[in-house]
């Protein structure tokens, strides 16, 4: 379950941006909307703990991340959210696979390679696991930067633009998946993007101004 409530967040004190109150329970998915500049990433970088709110309540399972330190909210980053960002950040010295399996190892969960090699031939690229990261297309990026989401099984998945370098059929593809994994998981999605496409997807719709 994610709740966030009294979100409110400055860079600097030209603009403040304020967030509605937003409720996700487990199993549920929810799509928030909005045009460029709106401050979607900025809401999804909070939800996942890496800007830290400035005041206000978000709320996990049962913990308030807004009264983590930064040492605990890595750490329950990595057990409990799975995020797809709008860069990729793959250690490159690493393949497909060593990648995947540091990332799914973080907090502290067994190396699952059936199921690492279950979710990258669902997304179409099996045959890259044993591929550098620098050879990858940016659209074979996108795709397992959802893999990497997923890897943990997270009680929340986060995906910021998670279908922006994808054509009609793969971003069908990615959305379907996520909404899958996350109802099979009984976990919450939050889709943040300004990709229309998914309306018809994701019933629970959010809209940013």
């Amino acid at each position: 379950m994610l709740k966030a409530s009294d979100i409110k967040y400055s860079y600097n004190s030209t603009r403040v941006f304020e967030f509605p109150e937003i409720l996700c329970q487990s199993g549920e998915s929810l799509l928030l909307l909005g045009p460029s500049g709106c401050g979607k990433s900025t809401w999804l970088h909070l939800m996942c703990g890496l800007l830290k709110s400035q005041n206000g309540l978000i709320q996990i399972q049962d913990t308030d991340i807004t009264k983590l330190s930064a040492s605990a909210m890595d750490l329950f980053r990595a057990k409990n959210i799975g995020v797809v960002l709008q860069k990729s950040h793959f250690i490159s010295s690493l393949n497909v696979l060593d990648n995947l399996l540091l990332f799914q190892t973080l907090g502290g969960a067994i190396k699952n390679l059936d199921f690492i090699c279950e979710l990258l031939n669902q997304l179409g690229i099996l045959g890259l696991i044993n591929q550098n990261i620098q050879s990858l297309s940016q659209g074979e990026l996108q795709r397992l930067n959802f893999a990497r989401a997923l890897i943990h099984k997270p009680k929340i998945i986060l995906a910021d633009e998670p279908t922006s370098a994808l054509d009609d059929y793969h971003a069908d593809l990615i959305a379907n998946i996520m909404l899958e994994h996350a109802k099979s998981m009984n976990a919450s999605l939050v889709i943040v993007t300004h990709d229309l496409r998914l309306k018809k997807l994701v019933n629970h719709q959010v809209q940013l101004s």
